[in-house]
């Protein structure tokens, strides 16, 4: 008997390159998958539930959503996430309430939302996207480790808090990662790329930065029956490489 029979998932942020990956090797094991995003044309699964994350009654209404098409709930991974660089005084409103809204307000009702119907159920496995910098934080990216701090310590406390209705609650904290997301940041300084994560891959250990699937897998061991007795655990996936 495989760890997924029968089992269904939410994946938010399924449109990027980590949640792609996630939504894939979720299926690849036979689970049913709700994915969330802004837009979510094109991406292969049961149930597609798009929306805005900064508003508060789509994330509050997501999990239901999931359970109603699904006819169940197993899993919830909250991987949407955003990268605002700079320190305090460079950091405008608006990039305070994006960061804020979609890694830290996002989850956290999600997760509210999600573990009553978990909880009736008998259990389940929520995997919460944190990062490296949160547990360690580095320059120039005081928001960005302010709120994935912010998710690490959540996930510790609802980890313990949860625990006795048999849910799993778990983070992932990667560091860089090869997507959309971080090429897109390169090009807007003015960086080829290509090159740019080239030159990255040679300050890690492995010797390159991860790939989106490298994430994905450690993410989907925490939502499986293998990763039974792990709760509120922080996991760094970070080809060993220290932020900074």
């Amino acid at each position: 008997m495989g760890y997924f029979e029968g089992k269904t998932a939410l994946v938010t942020g399924a449109a990027g390159g980590i949640g792609g990956a996630i939504v894939r090797r979720l299926r690849s094991e036979g689970v049913r998958v709700a994915v969330a995003d802004r837009d979510v044309t094109g991406i292969d699964a049961e149930t597609h539930l798009p929306g805005d994350l900064l508003e508060a009654s789509y994330a509050d209404e997501l999990p239901r959503a999931a359970f109603d098409s699904l006819g169940s709930l197993d899993i919830v991974i909250n991987n949407a996430g955003v990268i605002t660089r700079g320190s305090v005084t460079n950091t405008t409103d608006a990039d305070w309430a994006l960061s804020l809204g979609v890694n830290v307000e996002a989850p956290f009702r999600v997760c509210r939302a999600a573990i009553p119907i978990m909880a009736d159920r008998g259990g389940g496995a929520i995997v919460n996207v944190s990062s490296c910098w949160g547990v360690r934080p580095g320059p120039n990216h005081a928001v960005y480790c302010m709120t994935k701090a912010a998710i690490a310590s959540l996930t510790q406390c609802m980890g313990m808090d949860h625990a006795h209705q048999n849910i799993r609650i778990n983070a992932v904290c990667p560091n860089e990662v090869n997507t959309p997301m971080l090429r897109m940041g390169f090009a807007k300084r003015g960086f080829n790329p290509d090159t740019a994560v080239t030159e990255l891959g040679k300050t890690v250990p492995l010797g390159r930065i991860a790939e989106p699937e490298d994430i994905a897998d450690v993410i989907v061991f925490l939502a499986s029956d293998a990763a039974r007795y792990m709760c509120g655990s922080l996991v760094e996936v970070n080809g060993g490489k220290p932020v900074g």
